[in-house]
């Protein structure tokens, strides 16, 4: 996917840490790092949500540091390949891995054999933002709001449904929390692409899909969906007229994906600290704005801060997503 944003952005130059000394004079002066290109894993195929995100960064990065960043799309096992490329790579400060909830978080309760850990094996730099999932239905579907829907799931105990992209996807647990939140029985039905689960949702083939706000707000404007919430504590940026699920009296049903930055554990901590000064700086330039077009929710802490910011946030989300998936049962096949 090619992203523009029609303007230059400028973030300014490396920090002084990385000017090598002045043999000569300075403008025979080298950079200690990075000497060579930098590769992003990315723990999915190419197209996804992930991928605009990630190759935005590399070239923002690219631009920052003078050496080009390159993604490297590792797609496999529900992200687990991409991850175990990542760990393994050396800590040198060459290889950087862009990750989301999904492999960070879920897979860590969902494959209890995986060889590698989001905590133990990286280091953490920075968050980059999140997006909420939105309960969403068909456009000749009866429910018009979370409480109608409520109702209706209610009265039909398992014959309500749900799609989703698969078992312990952000779309899974969205629904799985829902129906512990409500005391009713909606019925998972899992699918091999989120295209194929948002056609049928339209067609009204399945009840309702927990979509991402992004990916709803074209289909909603142009009257295939309704959107019934949002599952955020806030409303969306790119959905303002949705009401959240805290609105609807379920403050507790909060469930979307979020994205980080992250690097080998025992990565170099200059590195670690250059890059999470150029994320930083890159939220505080224009390049917000695209990053808030896109629908990714950067403000209230969601997106940026010290890297010890990520580390405690990661932790945290390992547990509930962990509590998660041990309260639904949820398998993988």
């Amino acid at each position: 996917m090619t992203i523009g944003l029609g303007r230059r952005i400028l973030l300014g130059a490396a920090g002084g840490w990385l000017a090598a000394p002045a043999l000569v004079q300075p403008a025979l002066a080298q950079p200690a790092w990075p000497r060579q290109p930098v590769r992003i894993i990315v723990p999915a195929a190419g197209g996804g949500s992930s991928d605009p995100l990630a190759r935005y960064g590399a070239q923002e990065f690219t631009r920052r540091f003078g050496q080009a960043f390159v993604i490297e799309n590792r797609p496999g096992a529900s992200g687990n390949v991409g991850m175990m490329a990542a760990a393994r790579s050396p800590a040198d400060g060459y290889t950087l891995l862009f990750g989301w909830a999904g492999p960070l978080a879920t897979n860590m309760a969902l494959y209890p054999n995986l060889t590698f850990d989001s905590q133990r094996d990286f280091d953490p730099i920075v968050r980059f933002g999140a997006i909420p999932n939105a309960l969403v239905v068909g456009k000749d579907s009866p429910v018009r709001t979370m409480a109608d829907f409520v109702a209706m799931a209610r009265a039909n105990p398992g014959a309500v449904t749900f799609g989703s992209t698969g078992n312990g996807s952000s779309m899974h647990l969205a629904g799985a929390m829902l129906a512990a939140a409500t005391g009713t029985q909606l019925t998972h039905v899992p699918y091999s692409s989120p295209a194929a689960a948002t056609t049928d949702t339209i067609a009204g083939r399945v009840s309702a899909m927990f979509l991402g706000a992004p990916g709803a707000v074209p289909l909603a404007r142009g009257g295939e969906i309704r959107v019934l919430a949002v599952l955020s504590e806030k409303r969306a940026a790119v959905l303002p007229e949705v009401p959240t699920t805290a609105e609807a009296g379920y403050a507790g049903v909060v469930m979307g994906t979020w994205f980080a930055w992250l690097a080998p554990k025992g990565t170099p901590p200059q590195i670690i600290a250059a890059i999470n000064g150029a994320v930083n700086e890159m939220l505080d330039s224009p390049a917000r704005e695209w990053l808030v077009q896109q629908g990714l929710e950067i403000a209230d802490g969601a997106a940026g801060g010290p890297p010890e910011s990520l580390g405690r946030f990661l932790g945290a989300e390992v547990q509930r997503h962990a509590a998660l998936v041990r309260s639904a049962d949820i398998r993988v096949d």
